[in-house]
C-alpha cells in the first residue's frame, strides 16, 4: 500500500465531494447533542471513513482536513466542534489502516464486516484515551467555561466514553454498509 502515490483526478473529485458532504451535514447539524457539554452525535465523519475504504489512509485525511476546514471557515463558532471531531475521528481510520497494514492485507478485506471488530474496539480505545483529557481540559472549558476541575466533578468520564464509542461505531458501520451494501467499493481505487 503506497499511501505516497498522486491521487487521480477521479480520486481528488470524490475526496472534494465526500469533504463537502460533511461540512453540510455539520453546518446543518443533523444529529443529536448532549445537553451538558456540547458533544454531538452526528453524521459528519461518516464520509471521512468513507474515503477511508475507497482510498485509504491519505483520501481520509485529506477529506477529514479538507472538511474540518470547510467547517471553521463557514461556520466559525464550530471550530472547537471541528477541532474535537477531526482529533476524535483520527483514531478511527487510523486503527483500521494499521489493522490492515499489520496484516498486509488490502482495504477490501473490509468486505467481511467482522473484519471490523479489533479495528473499532482498537479505536474506541484509543478514540477514548484521546478525547476524555481533551474534553476536560480543552473543550468542556471553553464550551462551558467550568475548570477542569469542574468538569470532571460534572460529567464522569464514562459518559464522554458513552458517547464516543457510540459515534466511533455509528461512523465505521454507516460508512461501512454504504460503501459495501451499496457497491460503491467499486470506485475505490483498490478496485480491480
Amino acid at each position: 500500500m503506497n499511501i505516497f502515490k498522486k491521487m487521480t483526478v477521479r480520486e481528488l473529485s470524490l475526496a472534494a465531494g465526500l469533504a463537502s458532504i460533511s461540512a453540510a451535514t455539520q453546518l446543518i447539524h443533523i444529529g443529536y447533542q448532549s445537553p451538558t457539554w456540547g458533544m454531538w452525535i452526528d453524521v459528519v465523519a461518516i464520509s471521512w471513513i468513507i474515503a477511508f475504504f475507497l482510498f485509504g489512509v491519505r483520501g481520509s485525511l485529506l477529506v477529514s482536513l479538507v472538511g474540518a476546514l470547510i467547517i471553521t471557515l463557514f461556520a466559525p463558532d464550530t471550530w472547537l466542534g471541528a477541532s474535537m471531531k477531526w482529533i476524535a475521528t483520527l483514531p478511527t481510520w487510523f486503527t483500521l489502516f494499521f489493522y490492515v497494514y499489520i496484516k498486509k492485507e488490502k482495504i477490501e478485506i473490509y468486505k467481511n464486516w467482522k473484519n471490523l471488530i479489533i479495528p473499532i474496539f482498537a479505536g474506541i480505545i484509543l478514540r477514548s484515551a484521546l478525547v476524555i483529557p481533551l474534553n476536560y481540559y480543552y473543550a468542556i472549558p471553553i464550551w462551558t467555561g467550568m475548570t477542569p476541575v469542574q468538569a470532571i466533578a460534572a460529567i464522569p468520564w464514562w459518559i464522554i466514553f458513552i458517547f464516543n464509542a457510540i459515534q466511533a461505531i455509528i461512523d465505521v458501520l454507516v460508512a461501512w454498509f454504504i460503501v459495501f451494501r451499496f457497491k460503491i467499493d467499486r470506485y475505490a481505487s483498490w478496485y480491480k
